[in-house]
């Protein structure tokens, strides 16, 4: 690699930062989990979650090992919800076949976001990401 940004690879494994938007309203922070290292760990480890994550290229999650209940939205490639679920901890989603990533927040997100199946979502980048 030279240090062109061109030549960079096109997943990082960190999480990058954003906004989840709905009909053009703000509903919350969003971290990117899209490089193989920051799939894998997820929420691994935290005791919280101010805000979303958004885990690409997933149709199925799990709850192992995490330190609070999740909710949990199937995307499909438009990021439409295709399908909301309430994920205790320890247990493990069955795989959503039309579903591209996974949006996560923690339990109770997705009521005060109103968020529900058909809604369509967006995702803008956070300043460090431009």
């Amino acid at each position: 690699m030279t240090g062109d940004p061109r030549e960079e690879p096109a997943i990082a494994d960190h999480p990058r930062t954003g906004w989840l938007i709905r009909d053009n309203e703000v509903l919350a922070s969003l971290e990117v989990a899209d490089g193989h290292m920051a799939k894998g760990r997820g929420l691994l480890g935290r005791s919280s979650l101010e805000g979303a994550m958004l885990i690409d290229g997933r149709r199925s999650v799990h709850s192992f090992l995490m330190g609070f209940e999740l909710d949990v939205a199937f995307l499909d490639a438009d990021l439409k919800v295709i399908r909301t679920l309430r994920l205790r901890r320890n247990r493990m989603t069955l795989p959503v076949w039309q579903a591209r990533s996974i949006l996560e927040a923690e339990a109770g997100a997705f009521g005060r976001w109103n968020l529900v199946v058909g809604d369509e979502l967006e995702i803008r980048p956070g300043a460090d990401d431009r």
